[in-house]
């Protein structure tokens, strides 16, 4: 295989975007179960728990991984990143798949720490209008964030800005902010805190990938030049931290 980005090829990068995904959603169902079973009933300081945890684990997985990979790991981001030229169509797939597998090894590797079954399907109903708004809108506001950051051509902040959004799209968005694919997908495996029922899943997955092409194309509206700095995306690329 050819090397690209510095001295990653496409084989470090998926797996680096395979391992940070498994972390994230080792945080966000660990956390979660955690937060319930010490929250002793108070839904409130569970989410507080699961909130913090997961702004928390994005700051140090995008700060390690990014310059490997990017640390997309939300095949929204990567479609988006590829829409605008800053990562090859070829790309998209072994990236997706790599942060799909991620995620439910880290959803399994969450139950099993907990003593929990490997795989429960989730009961945790989130369907109606405002759920799907509340995707449309956290997604589009993640790939706003990303966007508008990337344009610094400084990837010091991208991490900060992005967890920060994140921990406050917790709680202000009704469906407390998957805006990612893969994160929905793998949740629906949990009937934890974090849980949603499959069958909620497609919708969801929409929603979100409609709020990150809406941002994406008002970015390209408002940033012109976004192509130029696309290769930015969330995390600096390996040849420049060299």
């Amino acid at each position: 295989m050819s090397r690209t980005r510095g001295s990653a090829t496409l084989a470090h990068r998926a797996a680096a975007e395979g391992v940070g995904t498994a972390l994230l959603l080792a945080t966000v169902v660990g956390s979660g179960i955690m937060g319930e079973r010490l929250a002793g009933g108070n839904v409130g300081v569970a989410l507080l728990a699961n909130t913090l945890a997961t702004g928390a684990v994005l700051v140090a997985l995008i700060l390690a991984f990014g310059p490997i990979s990017g640390a997309h790991f939300n095949p929204a981001v990567t479609l988006c990143a590829a829409w605008e030229k800053g990562l090859p169509w070829a790309e998209v797939s072994p990236y997706a798949g790599s942060q799909l597998v991620g995620a439910l090894v880290g959803v399994a590797v969450a139950h099993l720490m907990f003593d929990l079954p490997i795989v429960t399907l989730s009961r945790h109903a989130r369907s109606g209008p405002s759920q799907l708004l509340s995707e449309f809108v956290a997604t589009f506001g993640l790939l706003s964030v990303i966007w508008g950051c990337s344009r610094l051509r400084s990837s010091t902040a991208v991490p900060f800005a992005v967890a920060a959004y994140i921990t406050a799209a917790y709680w202000f968005t009704a469906s407390t902010s998957f805006a990612n694919p893969t994160v929905t997908i793998a949740r629906s495996l949990s009937d934890t805190f974090a849980g949603i029922r499959p069958a909620d899943v497609p919708a969801f997955v929409a929603a979100q990938l409609l709020g990150a092409a809406t941002a994406t194309a008002l970015f390209r509206w408002l940033v012109p030049s976004l192509p130029e700095v696309a290769p930015e995306v969330v995390g600096r690329r390996l040849e420049r931290a060299s």
